[in-house]
């Protein structure tokens, strides 16, 4: 199960570190556009509030990252705290911004918590 949690949160990092490319360096191109679905009109007015949702994720892959190198009981309780904040960023975007975020952010930080947790 451990192999597993590690997989999950290197999984985690590596998905966040994908939407701060797209937030913070794509928004206003082809592949921030399909993400947001915004014409580029409304990507161009929102691109710094775009670039600053990226840096928060960069900040949770940072997390995460921190919680794979730090020795225990270090790592586990911050692994299980950056994934606990995906979980409730992902359920408060759900609810206020686009229901696919509960299932490609909120979802899968889930599972990776209960794999953690579960490892122990």
């Amino acid at each position: 199960m451990h192999l597993t949690s590690v997989v999950l949160i290197a999984l985690m990092a590596l998905l966040h570190i994908y939407i701060l490319v797209l937030e913070m360096f794509l928004w206003q191109r082809g592949p921030g556009r399909r993400f947001s679905g915004f014409d580029a009109e409304l990507a161009r007015t929102t691109a710094p509030l775009a670039a600053n949702q990226g840096l928060y994720n960069g900040f949770l892959a940072a997390g995460l990252v921190w919680g794979l190198i730090a020795d225990d009981p270090t790592g586990y309780r911050v692994q299980v705290f950056f994934l606990s904040c995906i979980v409730v960023a992902g359920v408060y975007g759900a609810a206020t911004a686009n229901r696919r975020i509960l299932f490609a952010q909120a979802l899968p930080a889930a599972v990776t918590l209960a794999t953690v947790i579960a490892a122990g």
